[in-house]
C-alpha cells in the first residue's frame, strides 16, 4: 500500500492526503457517534422505564402496607373487642361492613385462632364449613401479602366479587402454549392481624384484603402515578398491568386499538418475558411486544406470602414515538456530518488544486519536451510561492538547455556520421575475418583428415576387396564381418565428405528456388515415416504461413530430416512431435520442430552447434553443425531452446529469408 502511494502522481497524493481523512475519519467518527447516540438513547429509555417500575412498585408496596395497617387497626379496635364480648356473633357483620367501606377494602372477615371462618362482611354469617385456606402470619407484621385464591375461597370471602374473578383467555401472539380457556383463580392483597385480649389471650385473626382481578381503579391509579398527564412527550402512551401468572387480570392496555373501554384483560405475556420473569425471577427492562405494538417495558415478579412467584407487575410506554425521534435525531446527525464532510472536501480540494495544478503544468511541460517539443514552457502560474518560483526557474533552465542542445545536436550529427562509417567498416572487416578464420580452421582440419583418413580408407578398402577375391567361396563364412567393415569405411568417407561440404560451401551449394515449406515438411515426414511407425509419437501440425523462402529444396529437406530424426530419437517412449510455420517480420519465415523429450541441458545448449558434439552413442556430432552451415549460406539461422510453455522437451527453429539473399 505504501509503495502504491509512493507511485501516485502529485495530484493523487494530495487528493489522498486531503480526502482520505475526510472520507474515512469523518464517516468513522460519524458512525461511532451514531452508534453511541443510538445506544445512549436506548439506555435512556431503559433508565426511564426502570424508574417508572420503581415508582409503580413503591406504590404497590404502599398498598400492601395500607391493607396490613387496616387489618391491624380493626384487630386493635375497641369496637371489635366489645362486639366479640356480645352474643350473637352476627352483630359483627355491620361492624365489618362499616370498616370495609371506610378502609376501601374488598373483603373483611374474622377467623378463629385455628383459622375457622367466624364472620364476614356479608350476611348470612358462614357456618365455618368449607372455609377458605388460611395462612397465619409467622411473626407480627403490619404488611399485606399477595395471595392466589380459588373460586371456592372467594365464594366464602366475598361472593359479590365472583363475577370479577374469572378471566377468559384471549389468544395472544408469541405467548406460551396452553390448553386453558380461562383463568379461574383470583389474585388478592391479603393482610392478617391477630386479635389480642387485654389478658394476652389470642381471640382470633382479622383477615382483610383487596381483589386485584379486574381492579381497574387500582391499576389506573398506578398508571396515573407513574405516567401523569403530559409526562410522556411525542404522543407516547404509558400503561400499567397486573399479571396472575402470565395472564393480564388488570390493565389499561387497550385491546388492539378498539373501544377504549375494551381493555386487554385475558391476553398473555410473551413466552420470552414469561421465562425470564416468572421462570428465572429476573426483572425485565427492555423492549417487548405488548398485545399489538412494541413498548419500552419493565416487568417485575410478584411473590406470594410463601415466596412463590405468582404474577408480575408491569409498566411501560409506547416505543414508536421515541423510535421516530431517535431516527430523526440520528438522521440529523448523519446529515450534519455529511454536510461538514462535503464542505470540508470542497474547501480542501480548492486548496489542493492551487498546489498540484502548477506542478502538473511543469510535469506536462517536461513530457512535451521529452517528446521533442523543445519550445514548450510552463508559462505564468497564479501562485507566487516556492512552486511559482520553481516554475520560473524551470522555464529559464529549459531555455538554457535548448541552446546547449542545439549545439550538441550539431556536434553529435558530425560525430555520428564518422562513427557510423567507421563502425560499418569494422563490422564488415570483423565478419569477414571471423568467417575467414573459421573456414581456414575447418579447411586445415578437413585437409588433415582427408590426408590422414582417405589413404588408410583406400588401403583398407583395397585389401578388403583383395581378401574377398582370395577367399572366394570361403568369404561367405565371414560375410557379416566383411559387410560391417564396408559400412564403417563408408561412414568414414561420409564424415570426410561432410567436413569438405562445410569447409567449401560454394562447391556443394545447389540452385536457389522459392520453396513451399508445407510441402517440404510433408515430404520429410514421408522420409521419416518408418521411424514414426515404430513409436508412440503423436504428430501435431500448425502451418500458418504462405510465404515462399528462397533456398535449395534438397538442402532444406536435408536439414529438416536431420532435425526430425533428432526429435524422434529424443522421445523413445513416445510423446508429441509438433511442426509449426509462421511469419517472422517482413522478410523471414520460421519453422519450429518441437518434441516432448528430456530437453537440452544448459551445458549442451552452449556448444550444441559445434562439430563433434553429440549425446548419441552412434552419432558423429556433425548433423546440427552442417545443418546450420547450410541454412547460414542462404542468410538464415537455426536456434535451439527448451520449451517455454511449461512442458518438457526442446524446440529447434529454422529461420529462412524470403528474399533469398545469402549471408
Amino acid at each position: 500500500m505504501l509503495r502504491r502511494f509512493r507511485d501516485l502522481p502529485i495530484r493523487g497524493k494530495l487528493l489522498a492526503m486531503v480526502l482520505v481523512p475526510l472520507a474515512v475519519v469523518l464517516p468513522l467518527l460519524g458512525i461511532i457517534l451514531l452508534v453511541w447516540a443510538d445506544l445512549a438513547f436506548d439506555r435512556l429509555l431503559i433508565t426511564k422505564v426502570r424508574a417508572d417500575l420503581a415508582v409503580a412498585n413503591g406504590y404497590f408496596e404502599r398498598v400492601l402496607g395500607e391493607v396490613g395497617a387496616s387489618a391491624a387497626t380493626l384487630a386493635d379496635s375497641n369496637a371489635l373487642h366489645l362486639a366479640l364480648g356480645r352474643q350473637p356473633a352476627g352483630d359483627l357483620v355491620p361492624l365489618l361492613q362499616r370498616f370495609k367501606a371506610r378502609e376501601g377494602l374488598d373483603f373483611v372477615n374474622l377467623r378463629s385462632d385455628d383459622g375457622t371462618l367466624l364472620a364476614t362482611d356479608f350476611s348470612p354469617a358462614p357456618d365455618g364449613s368449607g372455609a377458605p385456606a388460611f395462612r397465619a402470619p409467622q411473626a407480627a407484621s403490619r404488611r399485606g401479602t399477595i395471595e392466589v385464591l380459588s373460586v371456592e375461597d372467594m365464594r366464602h370471602l366475598a361472593p359479590a366479587l365472583l363475577p370479577r374473578v374469572a378471566v377468559p383467555l384471549v389468544p395472544t401472539l408469541n405467548a406460551a402454549p396452553t390448553t386453558r380457556a380461562q383463568e379461574e383463580r383470583a389474585m388478592a392483597v391479603v393482610a392478617v392481624a391477630p386479635v389480642i385480649a387485654p389478658d394476652g389471650r389470642r381471640l382470633g385473626h382479622v383477615q382483610a384484603g383487596v381483589l386485584l382481578n379486574r381492579n381497574l381503579p387500582f391499576i389506573d391509579h398506578i398508571n396515573g402515578i407513574v405516567y401523569p398527564e403530559g409526562s410522556l412527550p411525542f404522543g407516547s402512551q404509558g400503561t400499567a398491568t397486573l399479571f396472575l401468572d402470565d395472564v393480564r387480570i388488570s390493565t389499561n392496555v387497550r385491546l388492539f386499538g378498539a373501544d377504549p373501554t375494551n381493555r386487554a384483560i385475558g391476553t398473555r405475556v410473551s413466552q420470552t418475558v414469561r421465562d425470564a420473569v416468572l421462570g428465572r425471577g429476573s426483572t425485565w427492562l427492555d423492549r417487548a411486544f405488548v398485545v399489538s405494538d412494541w413498548y419500552v417495558s419493565g416487568y417485575q415478579p410478584l411473590a406470594d406470602g410463601a415466596g412463590q412467584r405468582v404474577g408480575m407487575l408491569y409498566v411501560g410506554f409506547l416505543e414508536r414515538p421515541f423510535t421516530l425521534l431517535k431516527y430523526g435525531a440520528l438522521a440529523a446527525i448523519g446529515l450534519t456530518f455529511f454536510a461538514v464532510m462535503v464542505s470540508a472536501a470542497l474547501v480542501s480540494l480548492r486548496g489542493a488544486r492551487g498546489i498540484f495544478k502548477p506542478i502538473e503544468q511543469m510535469a506536462q511541460t517536461m513530457q512535451r519536451v521529452e517528446t521533442g517539443e523543445m519550445d514548450s514552457r510552463v508559462g505564468r502560474v497564479r501562485s507566487h510561492d516556492e512552486i511559482g518560483q520553481l516554475a520560473g526557474h524551470l522555464d529559464h533552465l529549459l531555455d538554457v538547455i535548448a541552446d546547449k542542445t542545439r549545439a550538441l545536436e550539431r556536434w553529435n550529427a558530425e560525430l555520428d556520421a564518422k562513427v557510423a562509417e567507421r563502425t560499418r567498416e569494422l563490422q564488415a572487416a570483423q565478419q569477414q575475418l571471423v568467417r575467414s578464420e573459421k573456414l581456414a580452421a575447418v579447411g586445415q582440419l578437413t585437409a588433415s583428415i582427408a590426408h590422414e583418413v582417405n589413404n588408410p580408407i583406400a588401403v583398407i578398402q583395397g585389401n578388403l576387396d583383395l581378401a574377398r577375391e582370395l577367399l572366394g567361396d570361403d568369404a561367405q563364412r565371414v560375410a557379416g564381418e566383411l559387410r560391417l567393415v564396408d559400412e564403417q569405411v563408408e561412414r568414414m568417407r561420409l564424415i570426410v565428405t561432410q567436413l569438405l561440404q562445410f569447409a567449401r560451401p560454394n562447391e556443394f551449394a545447389g540452385y536457389v528456388d522459392n520453396v513451399d515449406t508445407a510441402q517440404v515438411l510433408e515430404s520429410c515426414l514421408v522420409l521419416v515415416a518408418h521411424l514414426l511407425s515404430r513409436t508412440n509419437i503423436v504428430l501435431v501440425k500448425r502451418l500458418h504461413t504462405a510465404r515462399l523462402p528462397a533456398i535449395n529444396r534438397n538442402e532444406l529437406q536435408q536439414v529438416v530430416v536431420n532435425l526430425l530424426v533428432n526429435a524422434i530419437h529424443a522421445m523413445p517412449e513416445g510423446g508429441t512431435l509438433t511442426l509449426a510455420t509462421r511469419d517472422a517480420g517482413e522478410e523471414r519465415v520460421e519453422i519450429d520442430i518441437a518434441d516432448t523429450g528430456a530437453g537440452l541441458a544448459p551445458e549442451l545448449l552452449a556448444e550444441l552447434f559445434q562439430p563433434f558434439v553429440t549425446r548419441k552413442k552412434d552419432g558423429t556430432g556433425l548433423g546440427l553443425w552442417i545443418s546450420r552451415g547450410i541454412v547460414e549460406r542462404y542468410g538464415g539461422d537455426i536456434r535451439a531452446a527448451n520449451r517455454a510453455d511449461g512442458g518438457h522437451g526442446a524446440v529447434f527453429t529454422v529461420v529462412l529469408r524470403v528474399d533469398g539473399r545469402a549471408g
